[in-house]
């Protein structure tokens, strides 16, 4: 059974998800490189902040929404974090970014 969250509410706990993917994320990113604590640290923070939030999100709010949601703030903020550590984005890359984008845009607006 699930009762509709606010649309605010709605979109912190997909932020809030997506940023806990996207911190897992740099988590691998540096342990690819060197396997530390640290990584270790922000792999399993991560991961256990996107869960939460999901579990949450799925108790009130229809799957499509909230796992476009989530791809689309992940999608953000990966790419985001990729350009501050150097990676150079090709145009491919943004326009799958806006794909993503314009699929949660249609969820959302068929709600």
């Amino acid at each position: 059974m699930t009762s509709h969250l606010t649309l605010t509410t709605s979109l912190a706990l997909m932020t809030l998800a997506g940023c806990g993917y996207a911190v897992a994320t740099v988590g691998m990113k540096l342990a690819a490189s060197d396997m530390s604590a640290g990584a270790m640290l922000l792999m399993l923070a991560g991961l256990a902040c996107a869960a939460i939030a999901e579990i949450y999100l799925l108790r009130h709010a229809s799957l499509a929404m909230i796992y476009l949601g989530v791809i689309a703030f992940e999608t953000i903020v990966v790419l985001t974090f990729a350009a501050m550590m150097g990676d150079r984005l090709s145009l491919f890359q943004f326009a799958g970014a806006g794909l993503v984008l314009a699929g949660f845009a249609l969820v959302t607006h068929a709600e």
